[in-house]
């Protein structure tokens, strides 16, 4: 009984986690819509988020007086791992700044597939039929809902690199959330990552410098990025992944399609064809098809 209630813990962690996600895309549409750069929108983001993290871990340090205590390696190894969020969060807004959001999510979600070649990778045991099967609806799903069969026009061949980028590096965080430094406190963990995510938004920030910097951005769409961007889903995964295999995580972790692609036809009025829907519920379909096995087994 207290396996079964712990995986439903998990389940609702990491669905209210993917569910976070799916709303940025929207948010970041919106704030590019008033004038602000990709380094603007993702600086506020990691800045408050980890400053609201660092707050949390913080207070529930206090009042954890059994806590485990993170070694030199698993902090190392944290925010190494982290830096992959860092990766996700720019690639993903530089993707949405070219593309539809209900496209950039699309390409976010080939982290389907990318997680597959993963587990082949680390594990060593080649995918089933069944695995394939479900890459290649996938693959298929993505031709639809990314338009692309009826579309006269091809996607900015930028979104789509930038989307691409951003699905492998989701993956690797996927991984991480589950492997690395699990016996640590949600907060601590998420704190560490979060600083690798900070050191890669960072130098983007450096890098693409234009001389000046926005700072309304901080209480404008800075807040609402950094609580559904960067506090709640990585304490809300962190805390839910090791509660469930990889694959129902994973499963659950798909309601981000439906999710972002909603938020953008309500908030973004985005042209969402009944071809692209088709298109996601293949996807969707995919993914439980390719995980279907881990549930049962659970």
């Amino acid at each position: 009984m207290q396996n079964n209630n712990d995986t439903i813990k998990g389940v609702l962690l990491v669905g209210l986690g993917a569910s976070s996600y799916g709303m940025l895309a929207t948010f970041v549409k919106l704030a590019y819509g008033q004038g602000y750069t990709t380094a603007e929108v993702t600086g506020s983001q990691m800045l408050l988020g980890i400053l609201g993290v660092w707050l949390l871990h913080t207070f529930t340090k206090n009042r954890t007086t059994q806590a485990a205590v993170a070694t030199a390696t698993n902090k190392k190894h944290l925010i190494l791992s982290g830096t992959s969020m860092g990766f996700t969060s720019v690639f993903y807004y530089l993707a949405v700044k070219y593309v539809p959001v209900s496209v950039g999510i699309v390409l976010l979600m080939q982290s389907v597939w990318m997680g597959a070649l993963v587990e082949w990778a680390t594990s060593g045991k080649r995918p089933d039929a069944k695995k394939l099967l479900a890459v290649a609806i996938v693959l298929g799903g993505t031709l639809l809902a990314t338009n692309l069969i009826k579309s006269s026009e091809f996607p900015d061949w930028r979104g789509i690199a930038w989307g691409l980028l951003a699905a492998a590096s989701y993956t690797t965080t996927m991984y991480a959330g589950n492997k690395v430094a699990t016996h640590l406190p949600s907060a601590q963990r998420s704190l560490f990552m979060l600083l690798g995510g900070g050191l890669v938004v960072l130098t983007f920030t450096a890098i693409t410098w234009p001389g000046s910097f926005n700072f309304t951005i901080i209480y404008t769409w800075g807040i609402p990025l950094a609580i559904f961007g960067t506090l709640l889903p990585p304490l809300l995964l962190n805390a839910g992944f090791p509660k469930v295999s990889i694959g129902l995580g994973s499963i659950v972790s798909a309601m981000e399609l439906p999710v972002s692609v909603t938020m953008a036809y309500i908030f973004l009025h985005e042209i969402v064809s009944p071809t692209q829907w088709a298109g996601i519920v293949m996807i969707l379909a995919a993914i439980v098809l390719m995980n279907v096995s881990f549930k049962k087994q659970r």
